[in-house]
């Protein structure tokens, strides 16, 4: 099931899934007008409050990119549109619709001026409705009303879709459960019953909505998962704690901006600006592409990064992409495997145009899938092709530890032509174990091969006898990794640490 969903959603990009959703709850709202007292606007309402601001923020987005000297992403600004679609009460009123092309100017202001050397600082959505929506402004307040029941049931689909495809669900689980924690306690206190508070705090309020939607936004999340669970659960507790200082009273906007802040703080507080250096063939269907950034880039081995390269042409899978880091930081530089198809995506495709010397741009650093502190610890590493990206930083930086680490790396290929980085690899010192169905023309030392088409619990337990001693890493495309776990978990390993090539 899990692989079934996997390839179903790799169809789309993050940012296509996200607007997918987002109309598709559109469309259940429109239907939902007419119904009698279902919601308090018309369809007339609707559509013409949803067409302000997709014009205001294309307008606002395009004539922003010709004074900023950038290209707008469209997709951005149609997510931001359609989610203060759901945050501002529709209306056919003048002053109404005024606020919502307000909100619309300042949500996509906030991606150029809230920011710090190229990296915006909060979620545009939520500060348009922090801002437009504050007390004493004569355009109304944020009502959130996609928290109408009928529609709760579609925007779980689409947020549960959402956490799953970014694999961040425990990030909306601490959320929701912070939330209703929260709103239990508030609950014994005012003598409410238990059922009608989880009704109030899931069914009444945005909190499903605003997990999966907002919440989950990766540009303004912090780069680790502890620090993500940490935002998750303060956001929570803002947003449910009920308060008011002066003009500030507690919403979830002003929560999520709180948790951006902080957020900021604590990931790479910049954008991202890197040199293209050149590319070099791997394998017949993978090329390493490599960069040096203008000032240091702090990362860990294993970790990704999302690059920018705005091109002309660009199909459905837009112009940004995620790819693991194949490079440890002491090299100063930073390298990026890459397969590609028989017909690549247009990205791919600029990629592989781009000239030495050619300017392009990142927006982040994130990812969990680093090794262990402590150099004692047993490692499994479990690779199918491409999928080796992020080993080749980490083995590159466990070689110059002074305390060597115990490392064995189990590499499944589709043929022996298609072994990625083998030099970097053998240089590295490592045990690798190649799984794939042809016999490779030559084996460095502390290297061995099992002819199979695929990985399996047999092959781990007859090369890899100490497994389940081990904590095991695999990395590949989603399909892969879900077989290459299930294989890890029949050999009785139970420390499995994943790194999903899903982009976004």
């Amino acid at each position: 099931m899990i692989a079934w969903l996997d390839r179903v959603l790799g169809r789309v990009t993050m940012y296509g899934l996200v607007i997918i959703s987002l109309s598709v709850l559109g469309v259940a709202a429109l239907v939902l007008t007419f119904v009698p007292e279902a919601v308090s606007f018309s369809p007339l309402a609707l559509l013409a409050s949803a067409t302000v601001l997709l014009v205001v923020s294309y307008l606002t987005n395009g004539i922003a990119g010709l004074i900023f000297r950038t290209r707008p992403q469209l997709s951005s600004t149609i997510i931001t549109a359609l989610l203060l679609l759901f945050i501002f009460t529709p209306s056919i009123d003048v002053l109404p619709l005024l606020g919502l092309a307000l909100a619309a100017f300042v949500a996509v202001a906030t991606k150029y001026l809230l920011a710090w050397r190229g990296r915006h600082i909060f979620n545009p959505a939520a500060a348009a409705a922090f801002i437009v929506g504050f007390p004493g402004l004569p355009f109304g307040f944020a009502t959130w009303w996609v928290a109408t029941p009928p529609l709760v049931p579609i925007a779980a689909i689409g947020a549960l879709l959402i956490l799953f495809r970014t694999r961040r669900l425990w990030l909306g689980l601490v959320f929701v459960g912070t939330v209703v924690v929260v709103w239990q306690v508030r609950g014994l206190l005012s003598a409410t019953g238990p059922l009608d508070v989880l009704s109030l705090s899931l069914l009444s309020l945005p909190t499903v909505f605003f997990t999966g939607f907002m919440l989950s936004e990766p540009l303004t999340l912090p780069p680790r998962r502890w620090q993500q669970l940490a935002e998750a659960a303060l956001v929570g507790l803002i947003s449910s704690v009920g308060f008011a200082l002066g003009p500030l009273y507690s919403s979830p906007q002003l929560a999520l901006l709180i948790g951006n802040l902080l957020a900021f703080l604590v990931g790479q507080r910049r954008g991202i600006r890197l040199q293209f250096e050149g590319r070099r063939q791997l394998t017949p269907t993978s090329w390493d592409f490599a960069f040096r950034p203008a000032a240091p880039v702090r990362f860990r081995p294993g970790q990704y990064m999302e690059l920018t390269l705005p091109h002309s042409g660009t199909d459905a899978r837009g112009w940004r992409r995620v790819f693991s880091i194949a490079t440890a930081p002491a090299t100063g530089g930073v390298r990026f495997g890459v397969r590609l198809p028989d017909k690549p995506s247009s990205f791919k495709t600029a990629l592989m145009a781009l000239e030495p010397g050619t300017p392009v741009t990142a927006t982040s650093v994130s990812g969990d899938f680093t090794l262990p502190a402590d150099p004692a610890q047993k490692l499994l590493l479990v690779a199918g092709g491409i999928g080796v990206t992020p080993f080749v930083g980490q083995l590159q930086q466990a070689a110059g530890e002074p305390q060597p680490r115990d490392v064995v790396l189990v590499y499944a290929v589709s043929s022996a032509t298609e072994l990625a980085y083998a030099a970097e690899l053998e240089a590295a010192g490592v045990r690798v174990v190649v799984v794939c169905p042809d016999r490779p023309l030559v084996l460095p030392e502390h290297w061995s091969w099992v002819q199979g088409d695929a990985l399996s619990a047999g092959i781990v337990h007859d090369n890899v006898p100490d497994a389940r001693d081990r904590i095991a890493y695999v990395s590949g495309a989603p399909a892969a990794v879900s077989a290459l776990k299930r294989a890890l978990r029949g050999t009785g390993v139970r420390r499995v640490r994943t790194d999903t090539f899903i982009g976004y």
